[in-house]
């Protein structure tokens, strides 16, 4: 008889309590579906034009690609190190940390980002019944909350994220098919022949297109949580893209169709579901699916600290970070010190920037821009590592080496269209500033974290041995949990 999948209690936090419905609402959370339609399709169609839906396809099939590269190490191990701790089995322990190291920041600039758009929407749900905030006072109290729920109970936060999110998607779905229904049509030719819209333009949208996925593997942190990890978390990565995948196809082809023959285009609109269900007639929607946004970035920012936490929480425990970090609350069992950390860097750097004259719309589009870079390099050495991993296993096969290609040549694109060639006929144009510059800061940020490594390899050399034991030991353990 098989022996049951039951996780020895080694980080601290709370093992096996969160079945599969709460494992993949960690990653829909933090990809934030309601989001997309709401903010990320205009800016997408802003480059894409008519071929916006085609650039969700792709991101889709790209990002299934990775999920399977991730889920090579999911299905045989777990842990709150996430990518991480894969890619430092995978690669080596400079890949691991360097890749810990973009997470961090990846995950923290896009809880940044999503309260910046908590400020945006919130201003504009409490406008309509005369209240004024600051976007400050809106930064302290999307953060606020989502500290103390994610300090308290992992439980309360993902019970939290999905009920939050359920509601919005379904009254985003809802509007669509009104819209719809006030077309009269569902064939739209010029969306499905791609009229006008040109490579270059799809491959700057497929960038902005992969930040409506990133996090999409954050159910991959909850390792030390989930109930039968090997099972639910690799179901939980695959499933989230797949569903907000569909979606956001099917959303984005909705909004270019009713946005024809509006008198706003779709990306200079403010509020395009807004300007829809007034088009259609139902002015009322748009004041809901402006709320149902509004606590869709909530829970998208509770999401990201959630997990990033966690990733840092771990590099804490191996040493890479202070050891205060990886330290977990003896009666919360949270990773209280990284979650403390998290929450006060996603409160400071908007409210600087807004103080500094930035709007909370820029802060989203500046912070969510960077963060997708930290995603990218995850992403691609996620790929890389899997057909690494399973020759030193024996376990690979053909069709392993084929992801492992597909999913770094989808990523690829986005990083090529981030960083532009010159030439006025590139597929590749460079980016418009400040655009331009964010992939040098990111380069420089991670330069730094090479350095930091370097450093620590030579003062503490067995720390690393340390770090490596201890992912080998998860490894193991689920190992012999598998046996019969």
């Amino acid at each position: 008889m098989a022996k049951l999948e039951v996780k020895p209690r080694v980080s601290g936090l709370r093992p096996d309590c969160l079945p599969f419905s709460e494992v993949i609402s960690q990653s829909i959370a933090n990809i934030a579906p309601s989001v997309t339609p709401t903010v990320n399709a205009a800016l997408v169609f802003a480059s894409a034009g008519t071929g916006t839906w085609f650039t969700y396809v792709l991101a889709t099939i790209g990002l299934t690609f990775v999920g399977l590269n991730i889920n090579q190490f999911a299905k045989r191990s777990a842990s709150p190190g996430s990518l991480y701790a894969y890619i430092a089995r995978g690669l080596g322990p400079m890949a691991g940390v360097l890749t810990g190291w973009a997470l961090v920041l990846a995950y923290v600039l896009t809880a940044m980002a999503v309260v910046s758009g908590f400020a945006s929407y919130g201003a504009v749900v409490l406008g309509a019944i005369g209240i004024n905030p600051s976007p400050i006072f809106l930064f302290a109290i999307c953060v606020g909350i989502a500290w103390y729920v994610g300090y308290k109970d992992i439980k309360l936060s993902t019970v939290i994220m999905l009920v939050l999110e359920a509601v919005s998607v379904g009254l985003i779905i809802i509007l669509g098919m009104i819209i719809l229904g006030e077309k009269g049509y569902v064939i739209d030719p010029a969306q499905l022949t791609l009229q006008d819209a040109k490579p270059g333009g799809i491959v700057l949208g497929l960038v902005l297109g992969v930040f409506s996925y990133v996090g999409f593997e954050s159910a991959t942190t909850l390792g030390d949580e989930a109930k039968q990890p090997l099972r639910n978390i690799p179901r939980a990565v695959i499933s989230s893209t797949i569903i907000c995948g569909i979606f956001f196809v099917f959303m984005s082809y909705i909004e270019v169709l009713g946005f024809q023959g509006a008198p706003v285009k779709f990306n200079e609109s403010a509020a395009p579901m807004s300007d829809l269900a007034n088009f259609a007639g139902v002015g009322f929607f748009g004041v809901l699916i402006a709320v149902g946004a509004t606590v869709s970035m909530f829970a998208c920012a509770l999401a990201s600290i959630n997990a990033g936490a966690r990733i840092f929480f771990s590099m804490g425990r191996h040493g890479i970070f202070h050891r205060s970090i990886g330290r977990a609350h003896g009666r919360n069992e949270t990773p209280h010190v990284a979650i403390t950390l998290f929450a006060l860097a996603t409160f400071l750097v908007p409210t600087i920037m807004n103080m500094v004259g930035v709007r909370p719309l820029d802060i989203y589009a500046y912070t969510g821009t960077i963060a997708t870079y930290g995603f990218l390099v995850a992403y691609i050495l996620i790929s890389i590592a899997a057909p690494i991993y399973l020759r030193r296993e024996h376990q690979l096969r053909w069709t392993d080496v084929l992801s492992s290609i597909l999913a770094i040549g989808f990523m690829l694109i986005p990083v090529l269209g981030s960083i532009g060639l010159p030439g006025e006929n590139s597929i590749f144009p460079v980016p418009t500033a400040p655009y331009n510059v964010f992939p040098y800061l990111f380069l420089v940020y991670m330069i730094v974290g090479a350095v930091w490594f370097l450093i620590l390899r030579s003062r503490s050399p067995n720390m690393i041995q340390e770090m490596e034991n201890d992912i080998e030991a998860s490894h193991t353990r689920f190992s012999e949990m598998k046996k019969v």
